[in-house]
């Protein structure tokens, strides 16, 4: 057996033990990787360990949302055929009463008014957000000027045109046109999108599993 001399022996120099322990820190992240995405070993790590957290607590999410404010998210248009009368109690309409025609265009926003939201409306648990939306309501209804006319009217020889009568069947198209949207489901329609849209946002913020009602 020989021996080496004792100068022959040398230990690695700083640069080989950097790249050593480089080199194994690597390897260490691969297997970690790995691991995590194995069925079995993959689950217990997420339930030893838990879900990576996301930066964003449950009064930061709240402030985003709210600051969609009033959010319209359906728009109702209805054209419709309405009438008002004038009519005597003692006289023929020929003679003492009085009727309108009018074609009326009319539309009606609904949506969510996101500022109205609470902060026990949002849990938040890791990567888990639970919201409860305010309800959807008529946010308001108008009849488009530029569309809407009077169709025909008359009056009675007897009398003059009541210049107030117009004015009434307007308005009571405004409530005719809003029932009709009601009818039609326009708070459901309102509400679904209104949780479509705050989902989206949610989602985007880094949140996997949302839900919102």
């Amino acid at each position: 057996m020989s021996i080496l001399p004792t100068s022959s022996l040398r230990t690695p120099g700083r640069p080989a033990r950097l790249a050593l322990f480089l080199a194994g820190f690597v390897c260490a992240l691969a297997l970690l990787f790995l691991l995590a995405h194995s069925p079995g070993i993959g689950g217990w790590l997420r339930s030893t360990l838990g879900d990576l957290h996301i930066g964003m607590d449950q009064s930061a999410i709240v402030q985003r949302i709210q600051k969609l404010q009033r959010l319209e998210t359906v728009k109702y248009t209805v054209e419709k055929v309405v009438t008002g009368e004038r009519q005597s109690r003692f006289l023929p309409q020929s003679l003492a009463g009085e009727r309108i025609l009018m074609v009326v265009h009319g539309e009606v926003f609904a949506g969510v008014d996101l500022g109205k939201l609470k902060a026990g409306d949002v849990r938040v648990n890791g990567k888990q957000v639970k919201i409860t939306l305010p309800h959807a309501e008529i946010f308001s209804t108008r009849l488009d000027n530029d569309q809407t006319r009077v169709y025909s009217r008359e009056t009675g020889l007897l009398v003059q045109a009541d210049p107030n009568l117009e004015s009434e069947v307007r308005a009571d198209a405004e409530r005719q046109i809003q029932q009709a949207a009601l009818i039609d489901g326009i708070l459901g329609n309102a509400s679904s999108n209104a949780q479509a849209t705050v989902l989206a946002l949610v989602q985007a913020l880094g949140f996997s599993d949302v839900e919102v009602n």
